[in-house]
């Protein structure tokens, strides 16, 4: 289903093996490897993570379908948990179940990389939600697939609600009614 390199030995990727993919958007910067697609994960990924000093990973977001849980390499940072601001260094094991508890996001207020791998649940119906921007993302991929396998992948701001027939044509009265 997945683009994503076939392991070189069967069921494992090794770091140096996995193309990095780079993201920038003003302070969201980081640098994903995807392990758990290149060994052939189906139901539990991991990304190997790089938010350089002064970088914020992802937007501060919670998932009402996949778990997900971070352990911490190398480096420091403080994670947004929440209300709660947690410092946070290497062999810390963080578990981010699902639900508005548990929004999160990780900032590198350190000097140095922080380096962690992110851990999940890939369960292929997903919504997140976007505290800080009101927004709402949809996900959908087919069973087993993982994030390069998405063929729905929609962002809506969250105060825009409309009822169950908006826009349905034969839920419109018609003419002889």
């Amino acid at each position: 289903m997945s683009d994503s390199p076939k392991p070189t030995r069967p069921a494992i990727a090794n770091q140096d093996e996995v193309a990095p993919t780079e993201t920038a958007q003003g302070r969201h910067r980081y640098t994903r490897r995807l392990l758990g697609a290149a060994a052939g994960g189906r139901q539990l990924g991991c990304s190997h993570m790089i938010v350089p000093p002064g970088a914020v990973s992802f937007p501060f977001h919670f998932h009402t379908a996949n778990e997900e849980a971070i352990y911490v390499l190398a480096g420091r940072g403080t994670l947004r948990l929440g209300d709660q601001r947690v410092p946070v260094r290497p062999g810390d094991w963080i578990a981010l179940p699902c639900g508005p508890a548990h929004a999160h996001q990780l900032v590198n207020d350190g000097d140095a990389p922080l380096v962690y791998l992110c851990i999940s649940t890939l369960i292929p119906v997903e919504i997140a939600v976007y505290p800080d921007s009101n927004k709402i993302g949809v996900f959908a991929a087919p069973p087993g697939g993982g994030i390069a396998d998405r063929y729905l992948r929609k962002w809506v701001r969250g105060d825009v609600e409309v009822d169950y027939w908006d826009g349905e044509p034969a839920a419109l009265p018609s003419a002889e009614e």
